[in-house]
C-alpha cells in the first residue's frame, strides 16, 4: 500500500470556489490510482487535504486528472495548483491555474520545463498531441480586413473560453476606460468630425498631452485607421 498526500488550492479572486464535486487521479510511470474525492465545496483562497491509497507504488508522478461534476447547478471553479507529496517525500507540483467549467476532466503536468524529447512515456505524448490540437482549435485566426493584423476567429468574446477572455476585474477596468475615453473624444469633437486632419498640430489641439500618451501605448496592438505622420 502507497499513500500519497495532496493539496489542492483554489484561486483567491471572487467566484473561484465552487460547490460542485472535484477528485482527482495521480498518475504515474507505473500506473494510475483510482479516482479520488476531494470536496464538494470549495473557498476562495483555501486548500484542501487529503491522502490518496494506492495498491502500489506509482512511480515518478507525471501528471493528473482533476475531475469536475455537478448535481444540479453550474458552478465554474478556478483551481490554482495542485501538490503531491509521495510516500518517500518527494514533492510534485502542479501549477494549473485556470477555470474548470461544466462537466469535464482537465489533465496537468507536472511542472518541471520538459520538452517534446523529453517525453519518454506514450501517456506524456498523447497528452502533447491533445493539447496542440485543442490549442489549434482555440486559437484559430481570420483576415479581419486587407492590410489588418489578423484576429481571432470568433464573432463575440463570449465565444471563448473562460481561461482566453479577460478576467472579470480587468474587462470592467477596460470598459470603464473605453467609456471615458469616447466620452472625452466626442466632447473633444472627435467623434464627429467628418473631414481629414490638416495637420499634426491641429491633431494637438484635439488630443490632450495625457491622451496622446494612452493613443501611443495603444497603437502597437491596435493601429489607428489613419496615420499620425
Amino acid at each position: 500500500m502507497a499513500t500519497y498526500k495532496v493539496t489542492v488550492a483554489t484561486g483567491d479572486m471572487v467566484e473561484a470556489g465552487t460547490n460542485n464535486s472535484i477528485s482527482i487521479t495521480l498518475v504515474g510511470s507505473y500506473g494510475e490510482s483510482r479516482r479520488t474525492t476531494v470536496s464538494f465545496l470549495f473557498q476562495p483562497g483555501k486548500e484542501k487535504n487529503l491522502s490518496v491509497h494506492c495498491g502500489q507504488d506509482l512511480g515518478p508522478i507525471v501528471l493528473i486528472r482533476l475531475h469536475k461534476w455537478r448535481l444540479f447547478l453550474e458552478d465554474a471553479w478556478f483551481c490554482k495548483d495542485v501538490r503531491v507529496t509521495a510516500p518517500n517525500g518527494t514533492l510534485y507540483r502542479f501549477p494549473c491555474y485556470q477555470w474548470l467549467e461544466g462537466v469535464t476532466t482537465v489533465e496537468v503536468r507536472e511542472g518541471s520545463g520538459k520538452k517534446l524529447v523529453d517525453d519518454k512515456l506514450p501517456i506524456l505524448k498523447e497528452h502533447r498531441h491533445r493539447e496542440l490540437a485543442a490549442r489549434q482549435e482555440a486559437y484559430r485566426w481570420k483576415n479581419f480586413a486587407q492590410g489588418w493584423p489578423r484576429c481571432l476567429s470568433v464573432d463575440s468574446i463570449f465565444e471563448l473560453d473562460s481561461n482566453i477572455q479577460f478576467s472579470r476585474i480587468r474587462a470592467t477596468n477596460f470598459t470603464g476606460f473605453l467609456i471615458f475615453q469616447g466620452a472625452s473624444h466626442f466632447l473633444s469633437g472627435f467623434l464627429l468630425r467628418r473631414t481629414s486632419w490638416n495637420s499634426l498640430d491641429e491633431m494637438r489641439t484635439i488630443f490632450s498631452r495625457t491622451q496622446g500618451r494612452d493613443i501611443g501605448g495603444c497603437l502597437a496592438c491596435c493601429p489607428l485607421p489613419f496615420p499620425l505622420h
